[in-house]
């Protein structure tokens, strides 16, 4: 049966849709305060001169970017909003959360990562970190893809590099193109739910010379985006190989939020391995110091509780920041 099962992390909970021991989808929660789904009062702090579109002041003083205001509202007034896409992260700066008006909605939070699949069509369990279920439907190869952007198919390689515009898949192998680009299409359909990319993604195939070959790569691509589930819309191949989609984007994807806080996700990846350690004594944690920077105070409090474990730190420059581990020690 095809399920979402749930780890509930210390700093982050992830989830994995899981089908004959496959991961079909995975989704990951950080600590973002504002995600897809909470309703808040807001207050306008600024309008868009001839748009509906204005910025506006959340609770907590974040500033939120926001469509679909009445060109009558007043700066300064109170707005009830609902969140359509939390922040996220670029290199040098940070896209505003984006929301709506909600008039007449009353403030919550945005439902948890449990309630927002139990709403799916899928059944949901959650499963101990210290389990073998995601190890065993290959958690830590798609980590690792995410972390590289490189996914390994058969008879070449798709790169994923997310961009301030969009997300980027570029396709490498060797000749014949047409064979290579057809090769890539299950990869491709697989990596957007994978990696749970949403918004612009760019995908450049291998520039095909006849129309015929572009045209049977389109309906490849558009059968494999159906079977997978993907909702969104496509343009056709044009001459340099080039493809469009555009889907719902409420969340970074995995490879964005890999690419732009390696450290903290170095420190979430090295935290899941400590727990499933097993072998008594004290926990001896090893990883970069801008690893060991990124690691907040509550979460190895939260870590010791956990494991019921006093925990030691060795910090190797050497180290690449993915390259983290955990182990037991005598204490």
């Amino acid at each position: 049966m095809t399920t979402w099962l749930i780890e509930a992390g210390i700093g982050e909970e992830r989830a994995i849709l899981v089908e004959q021991g496959e991961i079909l989808a995975a989704r990951i929660l950080w600590d973002d305060p504002w995600r897809a789904g909470a309703v808040a009062e807001a207050r306008l702090v600024s309008r868009i001169p001839g748009t509906r579109r204005a910025v506006v002041r959340l609770p907590d003083g974040t500033e939120a970017l926001g469509e679909g205001f009445d060109p009558a509202l007043t700066e300064g007034r109170p707005v009830t909003v609902r969140v359509t896409r939390s922040a996220i992260a670029e290199r040098g700066r940070t896209k505003l959360p984006q929301v709506r008006p909600a008039a007449g909605e009353a403030p919550k939070p945005a439902p948890s990562l449990l309630e927002e699949l139990a709403a799916g069509a899928y059944p949901v369990r959650d499963v101990p970190v210290h389990g073998r279920a995601f190890a065993e439907a290959g958690w830590d190869d798609l980590v690792a893809e995410a972390l590289t952007g490189e996914v390994a198919f058969a008879g070449g390689n798709l790169v994923v590099s997310p961009t301030p515009a969009m997300t980027l898949i570029d396709i490498d192998g060797p000749p014949p193109l047409p064979a290579l680009a057809l090769a890539a299409v299950p990869a491709i359909a697989a990596a957007l739910l994978r990696f749970d990319i949403g918004g612009s993604v760019g995908i450049d195939f291998p520039s095909l010379a006849e129309k015929a070959q572009r045209r049977a790569v389109d309906e490849a691509l558009a059968a494999a985006l159906e079977a997978a589930g993907w909702q969104g819309e496509r343009t056709g191949m044009n001459g340099f190989g080039f493809v469009q989609l555009i889907s719902r984007l409420e969340r970074p994807s995995l490879v964005a939020r890999f690419a732009r806080a390696p450290a903290a996700a170095a420190a979430r990846r090295l935290l899941r391995q400590a727990e499933r350690v097993t072998e008594p004594g004290t926990l001896l944690l090893t990883a970069h110091p801008a690893v060991r920077r990124a690691m907040l105070p509550e979460w190895e409090t939260e870590l010791a509780r956990r494991t019921g474990r006093r925990l030691q730190w060795h910090e190797d420059a050497a180290l690449a920041p993915a390259a983290t581990f955990a182990q037991a020690v005598a204490a």
